[in-house]
């Protein structure tokens, strides 16, 4: 899918918020200002979470509340670190959306879905569903509708 701007972003991580059952996990891959917390603000929306969503960089978990609690992590200070992060036993009770996950794959799910962001120009970004399980290929379809 592509995406011309920040709102059509929003509305796409939006729609997939919609779309995702408490216990998902999304994987999101890309560069530095790719889009990634963009598309997770839409998410946020989704879930009806009211406060600020920006980069957890520097905390690397963030929590927001909304109809499921939306735990937000960024991953990429965890390079060359095996760094159990202790929040698998969340997982359950919300949606975890992971940003730079090849950082924290020794912890992720045998199942989630994976968002990948190319950088086409500084609006301009194609963005590629692939899903890992069953349930994520149901909701790429969904996706995809």
């Amino acid at each position: 899918m592509i995406t011309k701007n920040e709102s059509e972003t929003i509305a796409l991580g939006k729609k997939l918020g919609q779309l995702l059952p408490k216990g998902s996990v999304v994987a999101l891959e890309g560069d530095l200002a790719g889009g990634k917390t963009t598309f997770t603000k839409g998410i946020g929306e989704a879930l009806g979470v009211k406060q600020v969503i920006n980069s957890p960089t520097f905390t690397i978990l963030k929590i927001y509340n909304g109809r499921l609690p939306l735990y937000h992590i960024d991953a990429y200070r965890l390079e060359n670190n095996d760094y159990d992060l202790g929040i698998s036993e969340y997982e359950e009770e919300g949606i975890m959306v992971v940003e730079w996950p090849k950082y924290y794959a020794n912890y992720l799910p045998a199942e989630y879905l994976e968002v990948r962001f190319e950088y086409i120009d500084d609006d301009t970004r194609e963005i590629n569903f692939i899903p890992h399980g069953e349930r994520y290929e149901d909701i790429v379809k969904e996706m995809t509708c």
